[in-house]
């Protein structure tokens, strides 16, 4: 069987990296390298406890055992570690989530979901960042959400990655599911919108502001291109599939940038 290596940033008791095991069970061998603990918004970050080692974590997800490894890092270097410290674990796959949240926009490159899953990418295995949309002051906390859905549509997507050749440049595909959605609901192939998605508001801003005074906040910005990720998923409430690649490379042409840096 392929190997699907099954990691969040949510941590290693997280029932939404819990529901991604239970959706992928039967498709592949999975294995679960998680953070520890709660690393939201961690983006790619390599940082951690330099104390921390693998240390194995048995869970019981729908019913069977699993014997998971957990690591006290961000979820890029919890994949990373993993993957340099296990010998046997070499995954067809890596599938980072399901996480508390959705995804969006500009925003995506401090997801520590988004950020597990490039890990994978950039250590030459395709990946899926997926998540499920959720209120605000869900994020850091688990709380009840229905993962059904998330799961079913994880799964589908898997089983596509796991079947055959990936279109030249797609390294990762970031699905997010909108709340309340269906089985049935559509999904659309979608760009990232260069709206960040999520507002930050600091009341008072001051020098003696703190940290976490921040209030996060969700926005349509008006004009939203109707084939963005925000779009598909704020406004149509379907299932929206991005597209992700390492190379983040500007599109202009170079003729057109060497000009303006006033080469020849």
């Amino acid at each position: 069987m392929p190997k699907i290596l099954v990691t969040n940033d949510d941590g290693v008791h997280s029932p939404g990296l819990h529901a991604a095991v239970h959706g992928l069970h039967g498709l592949a061998e999975v294995q679960i390298v998680a953070p520890l603990h709660q690393q939201t918004a961690m983006g790619r970050s390599l940082t951690g406890n330099k104390q921390s080692a693998m240390q194995a974590v048995p869970l019981c997800i729908g019913g069977r055992e699993y014997q998971a490894y957990a690591c006290d890092a961000s979820p890029a270097f919890a994949v990373r570690h993993g993957l340099r410290c296990m010998q046997s674990l070499r995954p067809d796959l890596v599938v980072s989530g399901i996480n508390y949240g959705e995804n969006l926009g500009s925003s995506i490159t401090g997801s520590g979901t988004v950020g597990a899953a490039l890990q994978g990418a950039g250590e030459g295995i395709p990946a899926i960042a997926i998540s499920l949309e959720t209120s605000i002051d869900t994020i850091h906390e688990y709380t009840e959400q229905d993962w059904d859905v998330a799961a079913h549509f994880l799964r589908l997507f898997a089983g596509i990655m796991l079947g055959g050749r990936r279109p030249r440049d797609v390294d990762v595909l970031k699905i997010d599911v909108p709340c309340g959605a269906t089985r049935e609901t559509p999904w659309r192939l979608t760009r990232l919108s260069l709206d960040s998605y999520y507002g930050i508001e600091l009341p008072g801003a001051s020098l003696q502001s703190l940290l976490g005074d921040y209030r996060i906040t969700k926005a349509v910005a008006q004009g939203e291109p109707t084939d963005t990720d925000v779009h598909a998923l704020a406004v149509d409430k379907v299932v929206s599939v991005t597209p992700l690649s390492l190379d983040c490379t500007s599109r202009e042409r170079f003729s057109v940038i060497r000009s303006w840096l006033g080469g020849e």
